[in-house]
Parts: structure tokens; sequence; C-alpha cells
């Protein structure tokens, strides 16, 4: 498991020790005695039980009840080094147990240590060899390694209780350690840093992060924690950020149909479960074979569903109420995150949606300028100056030749008094949408002779907000002046109507000679013209759904559905 970093400093100052201690009995034992066979091989388990308690370190892991491991295994070695040498010298394998303890549990427990070390270390000798032979060997013993189990318990004071395990009060084990973060003060920095992201990966890995970090307990195999947290796309659950997962695991989605994910999303419940090998489709991840026991959190709304956060541990009573507890409160700041996350992540989008709108407006009005307007102006100074060359030949033709160009200069303020309209339709702020409609059809008769017609109900009014009329009002007037430029429409109807939900349904549909719809879609983005990009990404900023509907012959409709309320909003962008 990962342990704490005070706990690895204990550990480590444990580790020094252990290696000085060993080598101080291996200088005191070749000078008394020649080293055997049997020796040879207690000290050389010294040595690997010495190099494998420094290796955990060196990775900041720990073993399951690693503090009683290591004064269970530093006493067995103290007794045995002890009893196979011949010399009777090796009373001093006592420090092992004694500066161990020294280290976790202060002067009294390295004092507690050594008196019990060398009080088995006395018993046995005196039953073999007498009174003698335990003073004389554990004499100079049974002075000096109390001494120096004082003199580290000493030394550790100053360091604090933070090295040292402490009995668990009703507080502790109600709320579990967080390891790294050694404090709820910590955690809720962390959480809250969670939430001020608005990175989306970011917000995925930091769920994981924290999760591991908050129900941390160094003395368990926390460090075995496997984590994911999965994504709702479409309808299959894809990985969006893991722990211990393989690699062939990182590859794998979830269809969130059956098993443990099913139930929590459906009943928008955390889950728990145990032998996830199991679950029909937790055991697709290797991840989870060693795993006793799994955890799902839901990560869902009233109104959607983002997805779900995943757990596994190899101990059946790992995920205890209180670690559940904590999981829930990192999983409701994680969907508040990924919320904030989203609506940041679609404000961008919007804002590159409505740069490339404007480009696209401007390029509009440059081609209508030229293709218009600009044409209109140029032929009229070309047909003045040819009046003022008729006027000394033929009076009546040169006043025919005004008459005409009183007429095209007419008809060129008509069109630019329409591009003026579309620009900034100011009956549109002043009497709403309706009237804004019903004002372009005029003008649209006016200035090109196109029949347009309105039927809209008066009431939708009420109903939609002033920055939504004005998007609307662009794509009724995008969508007629394409069908006026193509389909060689008689008539272009617009319909504007209100439907359960509450939805506004805006239809513009034409008379005219339609299209192949696949056809003009295959090889749209080569097109010169992005009108119909345009509708699309205007019913996009009003969250609604737009659908062009059109057959060669038989007129072209366009509906965009337009939602009036969040949950109409939800509803509409799920196909409900």
């Amino acid at each position: 498991m990962q342990a704490s970093d005070s706990a690895l400093l204990a550990d480590r100052l444990a580790a020094a020790l252990r290696w000085a201690a060993l080598v101080v009995l291996a200088l005191v034992f070749a000078a008394r005695s020649p080293l055997d066979a049997l020796a040879g091989a207690i000290f050389a388990l010294a040595l690997v039980w010495a190099a494998t308690q420094s290796a955990l370190n060196l990775f900041g892991r720990r073993l399951p009840f690693s503090l009683w491991l290591m004064l269970a295994g530093d006493g067995a070695l103290a007794l045995l080094l002890f009893y196979v040498a011949d010399s009777r010298s090796m009373g001093w394998a006592a420090l092992l147990p004694a500066l161990t303890a020294a280290v976790f549990f202060g002067l009294v427990g390295g004092l507690a240590a050594a008196g019990l070390a060398l009080a088995l270390m006395a018993a046995g000798l005196y039953s073999l060899a007498g009174g003698a032979a335990t003073s004389a060997a554990l004499g100079l013993p049974a002075v000096g390694v109390p001494l120096l189990a004082t003199a580290v318990g000493a030394a550790m004071r100053p360091l604090g209780r933070s090295l040292r395990p402490r009995p668990a009060t009703s507080r502790d084990r109600k709320t579990p350690q967080l390891g790294r973060h050694t404090s709820a003060q910590t955690l809720y920095t962390v959480l809250a840093t969670m939430n001020s992201t608005l990175n989306y990966q970011r917000v995925l890995d930091l769920a994981l992060d924290v999760s591991a970090n908050a129900i941390n307990d160094p003395e368990r195999t926390s460090g075995f924690l496997v984590s994911a947290f999965y994504l709702l796309d479409g309808d299959t659950l894809r990985l969006g950020s893991a722990r211990r997962y393989t690699p062939g695991d990182l590859k794998n989605t979830l269809p969130g149909r059956e098993g443990m994910v099913a139930r929590a999303l459906n009943t928008n419940a955390p889950t728990f479960i145990e032998k996830p090998v199991e679950d029909p489709e937790l055991r697709r991840i290797v991840a989870f074979h060693s795993c006793a026991a799994a955890y799902c959190m839901p990560l869902r709304t009233s109104k959607a569903a983002y997805g779900v956060l995943v757990y596994g541990h190899p101990e059946p009573g790992y995920f205890s109420e209180a670690r559940r507890e904590v999981l829930e409160i990192v999983g409701r700041q994680a969907l508040v995150a990924l919320q904030n996350a989203e609506l940041y992540r679609e404000l961008q989008q919007d804002r590159a949606r409505m740069a490339e709108i404007q480009e696209e407006t401007n390029k509009k009005l440059a081609r209508d300028l030229h293709d218009g307007p600009t044409q209109s102006v140029a032929a009229i100074a070309m047909r003045v100056n040819f009046a003022r060359r008729l006027i000394d030949r033929d009076i009546k033709a040169a006043a025919d030749e005004l008459f005409k160009i009183e007429d095209l200069a007419r008809r060129t303020t008509k069109e630019i008094r329409h591009m003026l309209f579309t620009l900034r339709p100011l009956v549109l702020e002043s009497s709403g949408l309706v009237a804004a409609l019903e004002a372009m059809a005029e003008k649209m008769k006016e200035t090109y002779n196109q029949n347009v017609l309105v039927e809209a109900d008066p009431r939708l009014l009420d109903e939609l907000e002033m920055g939504k009329q004005g998007v609307m009002f662009y794509i009724a007037e995008e969508a007629v002046n394409n069908a006026r430029k193509h389909a060689e429409a008689e008539h272009i109807w617009v319909r504007l109507r209100l439907l359960e939900g509450p939805v506004a349904l805006l239809e513009i549909q034409d008379d005219g000679v339609g299209f192949n719809v696949g056809a003009v879609n295959s090889n749209y983005e080569t097109r010169g013209s992005l009108g119909m990009v345009n509708l699309r990404e205007r019913t996009e900023m009003l969250n609604g759904r737009m659908r062009l509907e059109s057959t060669e012959g038989q007129g072209t409709r366009i509906r965009v559905w337009v939602p009036l309320t969040e949950d109409a909003a939800v509803r509409l962008r799920h196909g409900t």
C-alpha cells in the first residue's frame, strides 16, 4: 500500500538503525568466533530482511500491519542470532527490536522491547548453561541495550507524535486517515482545487487522486485501490481516466446495461458488491480480477447522467461505511466540477462558433454588396454617361434612358435598405419576432417580388427571450434568402408555433425545385456558400435541433425545434 510521508520517515529511521545494528553485530561476532554455516545463514537472512524493508521504503510502500511485522521480525532475528552464537556474546542482538520499538513508540517502547528480548535470551541461556554463563553473556548488553534504546527514544521525542501510532478514538473510527493529505482541511483544499479547474481531463484525474488520498490508511493496503472514471457517451460508458488499470483495460468500454454499474445508473444510488470478477461487465477489466470488493458511485443529476466512478480493492471489508461517505463526498464534488468544466467547454465552443458565424456574415455581406448594389451602382454610372451623350443627339431617347436610370436607382436603394434591415431589424427590438418576420416578408415582396407567407402564434412572444428571438429571426431570414436564390419558388412559408414541452417550432417551407440532400451534404465543405452551416450553428446556440427535408421537384422544408426551458432542452438533447 501507499504509505504516508510521516510513516515513511519513521520506517527509514528504523531501517537505518537496523543496518547499523547488523554491522555492529557482525563485527562483534567476527571478533569473537569464526563464522560457521548456520551463523552465516542467519546473518544472510538478517541481511535479506533489512534489504526488503529498505526496498519497501524506497518505493514508498508498506506491508499490511507493517509495524508489528517489523517488530516481530527484528525480535525473531535477535533470538536466532543469540542462540547460534557459540561465543555467547550476542546479547547485543537485542538492539534490533529495541531500536525499532524506540523509533515508533519512544522511550517506553524501546525499554520494553529491550527488556523483553533480554529476558527471553536470559531464560533460554539459563536453562542451558546456568546462571554464571548467563551473567557473563548478558551482563554488558543488559546495560548497553537499554541505554541505547533510551537515547533513541529521547531523540525521537522532538519529532512529535506524527511518527508513532496512537490508539484509535471514536472519531478515528468514523473518519479514515487521509494518507498524504493528513487533515480534513487539506482534503477540502484539494476538493476546492478540483472545483476551480475548468479543464475537463484535469477534473477526471483529480477525482481519482483525491479519492485515493482521502481513504488512504497507512496500516492497510490502500495502495492497491483500483479506480476508474467512466463517462456516458451515447449508450456506452467510455473510460475517461483510471488508476492501476492494465494497458488492455484502458481500451475497454462498459455497456452499462447489467451488473453493478447498470444498477448504480438506474437507481442513481451508490452500489457495493463482492467478487467483482463475477460481475457481467466488470469481469472484462483485468484490474478487477484481483479485487474482492467493488464500489460504484453514479454521477448524475435529475436531468442528465454524466458517468460513474468505480473502485475496487483486494480486501473484502475495505469499503467501510466511513470510506463510502468520503467517496460520496468526492463524487458529488466531482459532479459539480464536471458540470462547470462542461459549461466552460460549451462556452468556448459557442464563442468559436459565434466568431465563425460573424466571419461568414461579413463574407455574405461582401458577396451581396458585390452581386447587388455594387453592380447596380456601376450600371447607373455607365448609363448616366450614355444618357449625357444622348442629350446632344436625341432628347427623347436621353429622357427614356434617365427614366430607366431612375428605376435602377430606386431598386438599388431598396436592396440596400433590405440589407440594412437584415443586418439590424429595428422592428425586432421594438415589436418582437412576429412583427420582424412580417416586415421581412413585406420587404422580400417589395425588393425581389418574392411571396413570403408568415403564420405565427403571437403567444410565443411571452415565452421567448429577446436573445432567442433574434437568433430565430436570423435563422428564418437565412433560410428564406436561400430559398429565394436557389429554389425558384413561387411561395415561401414561414411558420412559428408553440408545441408541448414547451418547445417552439420554426418551419420554413417552399414549393421550389428542391434538391438531393445527400448529394449536397457530401460536398458541402467544398462549396463557396456556408448558409446551411450557419443554420446549424445558430440552432446549436439555441440548444435546439434542426431537420432538413427536400426532394427534387417537390420543394424544401426546414424545421427548427427550440426549447423554452432547461428541462425541455435536456429532453430535446436526448431525443425525447
